[in-house]
């Protein structure tokens, strides 16, 4: 393969400075955390509204 001629050799460099990287990370961090919490509770919920639902329906027949 070729390598192109206009670039450079300049090492990258991240455009957040480095103290904001760490409080985005947190609030990253924390969301992901509350994202999972959030959905396994719904799921919860979900799966005993199946379990009662289905108990109510069958204590009808």
């Amino acid at each position: 393969m070729k390598q192109l001629d206009h670039t450079t050799k300049k090492p990258l460099e991240c455009p957040v400075p480095h103290g904001e990287r760490n409080k985005m990370m947190r609030w990253v961090k924390r969301l992901g955390v509350a994202g999972f919490l959030f959905f396994l509770i719904k799921g919860l919920v979900w799966i005993a509204v199946f379990v009662f639902g289905a108990e109510a329906i069958r204590n009808l027949f």
